[in-house]
C-alpha cells in the first residue's frame, strides 16, 4: 500500500515490452506527430495570411488547429521519449500537468466545436444575420468562452483528482496519465468525489452534444430545400468535414470515460486512447481541407509563394 503523499513518479503504460516495437512506436508517433504539426501549422498560416478567409469559420478553424497542436503535444512526445529510451515513468508533476492540460485543450476543442455547429447554423439557416449574429467582437467572445470552460473543466478535474488518497501503487495503464486510469489507484470509496464531477461534466458534454444534433437537423432540412445541386454541395462540403471530426470525438471520448468496466481491458483502453488523442489532431486538417476549395486555393497560393521566395 502507498500513500500519494510519497508518490514522486507513476509509470506509463509501454505499448510493447520488445525494443524494436518499441522503436517502431516512436518512428509511427514520430510521423504522426510531425503530420499534424504540419497540417495544422499550414492551416494557422494560411488563415492567418489570406485575408479571404478572414471570416468567423475560419477563426474558428484556426483556435481548433491551435488546439489540435497543443493537445498532440501534451501526450505524444512523453509517450515518444520512453518509447526511445526503454522507460515508463512521469514525474508527479508532469502527469498532473498532462492530466490538466488534456483536459484543458479537449474541453475547450468541444465546446468550439459547439460554437462551430452554431456558426453553420446561423450562416445556412440565418444567412441575413449572418454579420449581426457572428461579428468579430461576438466570436472573439466566443472562443474566449470555450477556451474559458476547457481551463475551469480542467482545474476542476485536476486539482479534485491529485488531492485524492492512492492506496493501489503509481502503474498508470495508459500512455499518458488520464483520470480512469488515476482513479484506479485510489482507495476505495475516495474516488467518489471525481465521479460526480466527470457526471457534472458529462451532463455539460451531452448537452453540446444535443444542441449540435438539433443545429444539423435544421441545417440538413434547409440544405435539402434548396433547389440547386451545386449549392447543396456548397453547404454539404462546409458542414459534413465538421460533422465527422464531431462524431470522431465524441464516440471515442465517451467510450474512453464511460464505458463500463466489465468490457475494459489495457488494450482495449489503449486503443480508445490513441483513437481520441492521438488521430483527431492528425487527421482533422486533412478533414477540413479535403473538401474546402477556399482552404485548397490559400493553402496553394501560400505554397507558391513559398517557392517564389526560394527562388
Amino acid at each position: 500500500m502507498s500513500n500519494s503523499s510519497s508518490i514522486t513518479h507513476f509509470l506509463l503504460l509501454a505499448f510493447t515490452d520488445t525494443w524494436e516495437l518499441q522503436l517502431l512506436n516512436f518512428w509511427l508517433f514520430l510521423a504522426i506527430y510531425l503530420a499534424a504539426i504540419l497540417g495544422n501549422g499550414l492551416i494557422i498560416t494560411a488563415v492567418a495570411c489570406d485575408h479571404r478567409l478572414h471570416t468567423p469559420m475560419y477563426f474558428f478553424l484556426l483556435n481548433l488547429s491551435v488546439l489540435d497542436l497543443g493537445s498532440i503535444s501534451t501526450t505524444v512526445p512523453k509517450s515518444m521519449d520512453n518509447s526511445l529510451w526503454d522507460t515508463r515513468t512521469i514525474s508527479y508533476s508532469g502527469c498532473a500537468a498532462q492530466v490538466f492540460f488534456v483536459f484543458f485543450l479537449f474541453g475547450a476543442e468541444y465546446s468550439l466545436l459547439t460554437i462551430m455547429a452554431y456558426d453553420r447554423y446561423v450562416a445556412i439557416c440565418k444567412p441575413l444575420h449572418y454579420g449581426t449574429l457572428l461579428g468579430s467582437r461576438a466570436c472573439v467572445h466566443m472562443a474566449a468562452a470555450a477556451w474559458g470552460s476547457g481551463f475551469l473543466h480542467a482545474v476542476l478535474h485536476t486539482a479534485n483528482t491529485f488531492s485524492l488518497p492512492l492506496c493501489h501503487g503509481n502503474a498508470v495503464n495508459q500512455f499518458f496519465c488520464e483520470i480512469p486510469q488515476i482513479l484506479k489507484l485510489s482507495c476505495s470509496h475516495s474516488y467518489l468525489r471525481e465521479v460526480g464531477l466527470v457526471i457534472f461534466s458529462t451532463f455539460f458534454f451531452f448537452a453540446c452534444f444535443v444542441f449540435i444534433v438539433v443545429s444539423y437537423v435544421q441545417i440538413f432540412r434547409v440544405v435539402l430545400r434548396i433547389p440547386s445541386q451545386q449549392g447543396r454541395h456548397k453547404a454539404f462540403s462546409t458542414c459534413l468535414p465538421h460533422l465527422a471530426v464531431v462524431s470522431l470525438l465524441v464516440s471515442t471520448g465517451m467510450f474512453a470515460y464511460l464505458k463500463p468496466p466489465s468490457i475494459s481491458s489495457p488494450s482495449l483502453d489503449l486503443v480508445v486512447a490513441v483513437l481520441y488523442s492521438v488521430v483527431p489532431p492528425a487527421m482533422n486538417p486533412l478533414i477540413y481541407s479535403m473538401r474546402n476549395t477556399e482552404l485548397k486555393e490559400a493553402l496553394q497560393k501560400l505554397f507558391e509563394h513559398g517557392l517564389l521566395q526560394c527562388q
